[in-house]
């Protein structure tokens, strides 16, 4: 008899019907359609971890967590187009930035704050929360990655970011409820062109779960060509030049590739890193196990909170001084903490499907930008405090 907490075959199956199981609720349940698939996938996994179904430390999981999310990192980055960043217009990439700054001071501020109670890691953690939440969770797997945080840590980071992403998702749902009336200009073209109804839907199905047009077997071949070269081309590199982490070649290698036209027009690469996303985010859910982060203690849990809150107080707060709107505050903040998908989220529940495109814009901004910032910062911190 096979069993779920043995069997690499078995722990896999469980782990793609996690992601299953939460892209069908998030597409036809009300109630989970605002957590999104991302955030179900990651509390499924803890979920059948904590109960023992699957256990909390597996090879699949370091598959999931290596090669797998680098893998889903690279499809990500090679959606970015540089020069389409100009149509989150200055509002949205203004408050962006804002929200970026906002995380860098905070990963910072809460790495001096918790240097005694976290220990050696702490100038890597401010690294990492950092780059979380200038572009989404990815960007914590990556520069963890690449500075070798310990598992224990990396594991409580993972879930603290999970509780406190989930925490801030629903404030900025709701903070933008306290400021008044909707500025017009957010309706404006120079914030996206606006989307409406159906197309609406139709817009964020091609962007995260659809391709929007089919997906032919030389855009496969295409796509994981493009991928493994620029995995095993950085990594190579890396070993000639160690100074520089080989997240950092990855993602220049990336971003210069997907500038080019024919890789531009190959279908599917979003929606193939989006499903490898999910299931990097099943398999961290699985490997944070409650018992294990209890004991580690709640100092990584409000190094989270601390640096979430920081860059909520610089966003909005400046933001608002600055006139920019407050839902377009909110959906930048989002794209900082959560991605892009969360920006997305945010746009549908405050009803601005025009405000989808530049979310998802300056989300894949913070995916390229989240990883050069957090390493910088942590190299910085590691001075002071390493």
């Amino acid at each position: 008899m096979l069993e779920p907490t043995s069997d690499n075959t078995a722990i896999v199956l469980i782990l793609v019907l996690t992601v299953l199981c939460a892209i069908w609720l998030e597409k036809n349940t009300k109630t989970f359609e605002k957590i999104g698939a991302a955030a179900l996938s990651i509390l499924i996994g803890m979920l059948l971890s904590n109960v023992g179904v699957i256990p909390g430390e597996s090879v699949v999981y370091d598959f999931f967590r290596g090669p797998g999310v680098l893998a889903g990192i690279t499809l990500f980055l090679l959606t970015v187009d540089l020069a389409s960043i100009r149509q989150a217009g200055g509002p949205m990439l203004k408050a962006f930035l804002l929200g970026a700054c906002g995380a860098a001071f905070g990963g910072a501020a809460m790495g001096f704050l918790f240097v005694d109670a976290i220990g050696p890691d702490t100038w890597k953690l401010s690294g990492q929360f950092a780059a979380t939440y200038i572009g989404g969770g990815v960007n914590f797997a990556a520069v963890g990655q690449a500075l070798d945080t310990s598992s224990e840590y990396f594991t409580a980071g993972v879930a603290a970011d999970v509780i406190v992403t989930a925490i801030w998702l629903i404030a900025c749902i709701t903070i933008p409820e306290f400021f008044g009336k909707r500025d017009p200009q957010i309706e404006s073209s120079t914030l996206g062109k606006p989307v409406e109804g159906a197309d609406a839907k139709s817009a964020i199905g091609s962007l995260l779960y659809s391709s929007g047009k089919p997906i032919t077997l030389r855009d496969l071949a295409m796509l994981m060509s493009i991928v493994m070269v620029c995995m095993w081309l950085s990594r190579l590199i890396s070993t000639w030049v160690p100074i520089i982490p080989m997240i950092i070649w990855l993602t220049t290698l990336v971003l210069v590739l997907a500038q080019f036209r024919v890789v531009k027009n190959l279908s599917g690469a979003l929606v193939l890193g989006n499903y490898l996303l999910l299931l990097f985010l099943a398999t961290n859910g699985a490997v944070s196990v409650i018992a294990r982060i209890i004991e580690i203690g709640p100092a990584i849990f409000y190094f989270a909170l601390g640096t979430v809150l920081i860059h909520g107080v610089i966003i909005f707060g400046v933001g608002i001084m600055l006139k920019i709107d407050s839902t377009v505050i909110a959906i930048a903040s989002q794209a900082n903490i959560g991605g892009a998908s969360s920006a997305m989220a945010i746009a549908g529940a405050r009803g601005v499907p025009n405000l989808i495109l530049p979310g998802i814009a300056v989300g894949l901004l913070g995916t390229a930008l989240g990883n050069y910032v957090g390493l910088l910062l942590a190299n910085v911190m590691k001075i002071f405090i390493g």
